[in-house]
């Protein structure tokens, strides 16, 4: 009897110790240039879930080591580079672009670090190139063009011309959209990405008179496209779609009223009645006077995953096996309701309309219309065989 209780003593003394003392997560992202404000977005809603957990991530102190990606693909890995080696954090997340996630990919999955992408979500990683150290609490790049390509086939659109940068997430996007559009997408213009000038583009679109164009251009570049477009008369000639991406508190305030009447999709909206949104979208805006865009809901929601799965392995860090278990398992209260992890390490989740109007306030900003998808999957998890 003794010696079971001294064997049961021991075991529960061996099993604490494993537990961890802080928790350090590497967040880096796109502080500076363009598209700045979807990583400002990214890292002011992971840090007001931070606040919201006084600190902890699973009851363990947390520290976040944040720096600026700068949209370089070379700057992006030796960051990383220096989270994974020196400072030897548990936890990546924060990057923007798909072309800069891929770059910094392997190290980060070869050093056995989870990385929590809150926001980027290429094909590659969806399907064969899937791995056990990578989840995506955003969405695949397809899924949020998929659902207007489907809204745009419910409404009649017969011809429609697609507008995306020419990387990763941009090509993911136009097939996203072409895969549940029933009517002709005529053409598809790749631009650079980072362009900021479209006079070629919307010159092509005026001669062309197709009866919606459908764009994914983030940040800087879908501001810019939108004032153009609308300057240029185009959108008195066809309707202008898009995903929430281009038509979220990240651009509304710098397109204004050209701006309103938009359609577009998301995986989230500031209106959506639950307990977790409502208090996410009142404390952002007292915490950083403006309202939130879908880029804030998924940093919120990253940090939250985090804290579940650090609390659910017991802060054991080091035991990947049981952290693993625990991040698939999802148990935290998202800000878009239900959300579940499919095989792959990606969101099954719904898919609403939203279109841009002036609410009570006179303020610019999303109105719910709908739901165009429930519990949707990515097109790409027949083709990961997710190792053990």
């Amino acid at each position: 009897m003794k010696k079971t209780l001294l064997a049961c003593l021991l075991a529960t003394a061996l099993s604490a110790a494993h537990a961890a003392d802080s928790v350090k997560v590497g967040f880096l992202s796109t502080l500076s240039g363009p598209a700045a404000g979807l990583g400002v977005d990214i890292r002011d809603g992971f840090q007001l879930a931070m606040k919201h957990l006084g600190g902890k991530l699973g009851g363990i102190p947390a520290e976040v080591i944040i720096a600026d990606d700068k949209q370089d693909p070379n700057t992006a890995k030796q960051t990383a580079e220096r989270f994974l080696k020196k400072d030897k954090v548990d936890f990546m997340t924060g990057i923007i672009f798909s072309n800069i996630l891929l770059t910094i990919a392997k190290p980060v999955f070869d050093s056995q670090t989870f990385y929590i992408s809150a926001n980027a979500g290429p094909s590659q990683l969806a399907g064969k190139d899937c791995n056990p150290y990578f989840f995506n609490v955003s969405w695949q790049n397809d899924n949020v063009a998929e659902a207007m390509g489907k809204w745009a086939s419910d409404k009649g659109y017969r011809n429609v011309i697609g507008v995306a940068p020419n990387y990763p997430a941009g090509k993911d996007a136009l097939n996203g959209f072409k895969r549940f559009f029933k009517g002709n997408m005529s053409d598809e213009m790749y631009t650079k990405l980072g362009q900021l000038d479209y006079a070629a583009e919307l010159a092509q679109l005026r001669a062309a008179k197709p009866d919606a164009v459908f764009f994914f251009l983030p940040g800087g570049m879908g501001i810019n496209f939108i004032k153009q477009f609308v300057a240029a008369g185009l959108s008195k000639e066809m309707q202008l779609i898009t995903s929430g991406f281009s038509a979220d508190q990240d651009t509304i305030p710098a397109v204004g009223e050209p701006l309103l009447g938009t359609f577009n999709s998301s995986h989230w909206a500031h209106d959506l009645d639950n307990a977790a949104n409502r208090k996410f979208v009142a404390d952002f805006e007292k915490e950083y006077k403006r309202q939130p865009s879908l880029y804030a809901s998924q940093g919120y929601d990253a940090a939250m995953l985090m804290d579940a799965a650090v609390r659910d392995s017991k802060g054991k860090l080091d035991d990947k096996a049981a952290m693993r278990k625990a991040l698939e398992a999802a148990k935290f209260a998202s800000v878009r309701g239900k959300f579940r992890f499919n095989t792959n390490h990606y969101p099954v989740q719904d898919y609403y309309l939203r279109i841009v109007h002036k609410d009570a306030q006179g303020r610019i900003t999303n109105k719910l219309m709908g739901t165009i998808f429930t519990d949707h999957a990515d097109a790409y998890v027949g083709e990961c065989k997710m190792p053990k």
